[in-house]
């Protein structure tokens, strides 16, 4: 099992990045992990607190469960996914049931901080994008596809967002064993990830022959 860590700030295009990568690869060979799905329960909360909620803080992260499940697929267990809300800021009663692959991508803004976690990784890969082009695109996620409105979002964003982006992720770009602009000149980086992971997937046939 190959697992591939994909970091970078919020907006940055890793989900671009995870798309070009498994374009090529077997559905029935991997699976992408999402640290959204890992946002810890909070059913101790009020929605109105729920709201207050510092989601780009490490401690917003139920590491010890993300983990826990990593370590349960490569020894190949089927794992209870969870399911995050960002409506309603808070875990939600479903999960969806995930099954071991030869690739496991996990795609995070805060994966490459917790040490356990990023030692799993066996590839590491930080994607970096413009401050301005990050802020659009969030702004457009948040609105369209988490009901948040642009105030609240900008308000986010000068309070929130950039700071912990300053303190969390920009420095864990020095744990990445490969840096991809989020532009076209990213071409020959996912290229690299992709021979990698068809040469493991290789190696891994051979040896069963």
């Amino acid at each position: 099992m190959l697992i591939i860590g994909i970091a970078g700030g919020t907006g940055s295009g890793k989900t671009t990045v995870v798309n070009q990568i498994i374009m090529h690869l077997p559905s029935d060979e991997v699976c992408v992990i999402s640290q959204d799905s890992y946002y810890k329960v909070n059913d101790h909360l009020s929605y109105e607190e729920r709201t207050k909620i510092n989601f780009d803080h490490p401690r917003a992260i139920d590491f010890e469960l993300l983990v826990q499940h990593l370590k349960d697929l490569k020894a190949g267990k089927i794992i209870e996914q969870p399911i995050y809300s960002f409506v309603t800021h808070n875990r939600t009663k479903d999960t969806v049931q995930t099954h071991p692959r030869k690739v496991i991508i996990v795609e995070g803004i805060l994966i490459f901080n917790n040490e356990e976690l990023r030692n799993l990784f066996d590839i590491k890969i930080f994607v970096h994008a413009d401050t301005d082009e990050r802020l659009i695109r969030r702004i457009r996620r948040d609105i369209t596809e988490r009901g948040r409105d642009i105030d609240e979002v900008l308000i986010r964003y000068q309070t929130t967002l950039k700071p912990m982006h300053q303190q969390f992720i920009e420095p864990t770009k020095n744990f990445a064993d490969l840096i991809i602009p989020n532009d076209k000149l990213n071409t020959v980086a996912v290229d690299i990830v992709r021979t990698v992971i068809n040469e493991k997937l290789q190696n891994e046939f051979t040896r069963k022959d």
